[in-house]
């Protein structure tokens, strides 16, 4: 499929064409979740810890005597009954496991994910740029002239060198390395730019291509 590149100087337009297997292919939205659930379990693992009975320190004599005092028994105060405790059935840290994914399956809901944006002309091809943009107006007129908002630009490292001090204090803009593209900033971003060496890379990686 031909996209239109983008040019931030105003040059005349030209075009690329990216593979139809990663911008034109069926989407599986319950896969694509799958992996955005992955994606946010792997980034924030849960460390949460709390103590049982049997690690909390103090005394182990019964507080209360088991018989005549017409009450129910009670043994320490380590149980899990009385303020300072131990926690019954806590989180237990480390005892946690973050479910493996196979490579085959997130490089698939990443084209799906492409796809969606594409299906819904919100994917846009940015030539690379050569030159650096110092000014943060300049950079936002070239997204106020293409209808452009909560923007997400993967880029070559060159190009992300030129525009990274004209976009970074954009609101409601991210730049990353096209190295860490992934289904959930895809997903979190309306509209999607991605400079033109980069969408090759991606293009290899996913589909396993060698130049």
């Amino acid at each position: 499929m031909k996209f239109p590149l983008l040019n931030i100087d105003g040059t005349k337009p030209d075009s690329i064409e990216i593979s139809d297997k990663l911008v034109k292919i069926r989407v599986n939205y319950k896969l694509i979740k799958y992996v955005i659930d992955w994606q946010l379990n792997h980034a924030k693992p849960r460390v949460a810890k709390t103590k049982q009975r049997n690690q909390i320190k103090g005394s182990t004599r019964k507080i209360v005597a088991q018989k005549g005092s017409g009450g129910a028994r009670h043994a320490s105060n380590k149980a899990p009954l009385f303020v300072g405790g131990g926690v019954a059935h806590g989180p237990k840290g480390a005892a946690y496991k973050i479910k493996r994914i196979n490579k085959k399956v997130r490089k698939l809901a990443l084209a799906q994910t492409l796809s969606k944006k594409n299906l819904d002309k919100n994917l846009h091809i940015l030539a690379d740029v050569k030159k650096e943009i110092k000014k943060t107006k300049e950079f936002n007129n070239f997204l106020i002239k293409n209808n452009l908002s909560n923007v997400l630009i993967i880029s070559d490292k060159d190009s992300l060198k030129n525009i990274n001090k004209s976009a970074r204090n954009i609101k409601n803009l991210k730049l990353i390395n096209y190295e860490g593209t992934n289904v959930y900033d895809l997903f979190k971003y309306k509209n999607i730019i991605i400079t033109s060496s980069s969408a090759k890379k991606i293009q290899e990686r996913v589909l396993n291509e060698k130049n």
